[in-house]
């Protein structure tokens, strides 16, 4: 059970608006913008704290998906300039050992988590598009990984895709909707955070009302909590009594918890403990797929030190603009022409305008 460390506080999001809730907001901004840094950064911690003689052990860990191949030639064309294009997603798999961890009755695994990620030029700053996984898209013509084919296909469920055609026709997808060639790919299993969390002696998170969720079992009361691996998956889960009940609440509190737990990473000072390093590293490796050109240690490092220069302060994490759709109310649709608008300015490597960050369904989606 979580341990309550605080006394309750008032909900947050009921504050009237003034100084306090512009800083407020700020800090939350520059919190969420670490997510993806500091995935990468913690790994390279903790794998810099292992001795050579493990670096095949760990290095097997980790599984590569061929996206030229799997993809083909249909690609949008690569950045004319250094600026580099992720496609990061959180998969929430039912399947092997993570069967007994699921509270729920939906089969298989799904990308509960979508970001691409996008580092201009000089990478000296990035920023993070969170596409909701409710959101209706189409599907373009994809190659299963056991080389069938399957047809494309219209008001898709996003987070549907994965488990139906598999890692390489989401990043297909992300590609036909955006425009934007995804450089790399990279899988983090929500399931594999379980022994991590309870590795590392858990994860404290601050919430601002109480959330009881009969769906995924969560059930906190306002303040500070200290979650194990068990409660970390239900918070990571949950939709239910957070905003409106749909996805759009649930990406903030994967966000929040993919903070709480890489900056817990960060802040444990891992070097010194080379048995925890270890087991912190193997179970980092255990639930990470990537592209084949990063599914490797060397690369991984290699690309984690490129990153040196982004500062967290800079990082942005927004949400694609979307609507609610006319004729299923539980579901949303890109919002036009704003996301248009977000996806140009990737494309051509130049800053997202403020008319791009506004959501009809949430408001400002920063």
């Amino acid at each position: 059970m979580s341990h309550d460390l605080s006394t309750p506080v008032p909900p947050a999001r009921h504050s009237p608006p003034g100084k306090r809730g512009n800083r407020r907001a700020q800090k939350r901004k520059r919190r969420t913008g670490r997510i993806v840094l500091f995935s990468l950064l913690a790994l390279v911690l903790a794998l810099g704290g292992t001795g050579y003689w493990l670096y095949s052990d760990l290095d097997g860990n980790i599984e590569g998906v061929d996206l030229d191949e799997a993809i083909g030639d249909d690609r949008p064309e690569k950045l004319p300039t250094s600026g580099q294009n992720i496609l990061i997603l959180g998969s929430d798999s039912r399947a092997g050992d993570n069967a007994e961890l699921n509270t729920g009755k939906v089969a298989g695994a799904r990308s509960d988590t979508a970001l691409v990620m996008h580092i201009p030029e000089g990478r000296t700053e990035a920023v993070a598009v969170s596409i909701p996984r409710d959101t209706l898209v189409t599907r373009p013509e994809c190659t299963k990984p056991d080389g069938s084919q399957v047809a494309s296909a219209e008001r898709v469920m996003f987070n549907s895709i994965y488990s139906q055609v598999g890692p390489a026709c989401v990043v297909k997808t992300v590609e036909k909707m955006s425009g934007v060639r995804m450089d790399h790919y990279m899988e983090i299993d929500f399931a594999g955070f379980k022994d991590l969390v309870d590795a590392i002696g858990g994860v404290t998170v601050t919430v601002d009302q109480d959330i009881h969720d009969p769906s995924s079992g969560l059930d906190l009361t306002a303040g500070t909590h200290r979650l194990d691996g068990t409660e970390s998956l239900q918070f990571v889960r949950t939709r239910h009594g957070v905003g409106d009940g749909s996805d759009l609440g649930r990406i903030g509190l994967q966000q929040q918890f993919m903070v709480a737990l890489l900056s817990e990473i960060k802040r444990q000072d891992l070097l010194g403990s080379p048995t925890k390093t270890y087991k912190v590293a193997d179970t980092l490796t255990s639930s990470l797929t990537t592209d084949s050109e990063l599914a490797s240690l060397s690369a991984l490092v290699d690309f984690g030190r490129s990153l040196n220069g982004v500062d967290p302060a800079d990082m942005e994490t927004i949400m694609l603009p979307v609507a609610y759709d006319k004729t299923d109310p539980n579901r949303v649709v890109p919002a036009e022409p704003q996301a248009s608008t977000l996806w140009k300015a990737i494309r051509s490597d130049q800053d997202i305008p403020e008319s791009a960050k506004k959501s009809p369904a949430g408001g400002k989606t920063s």
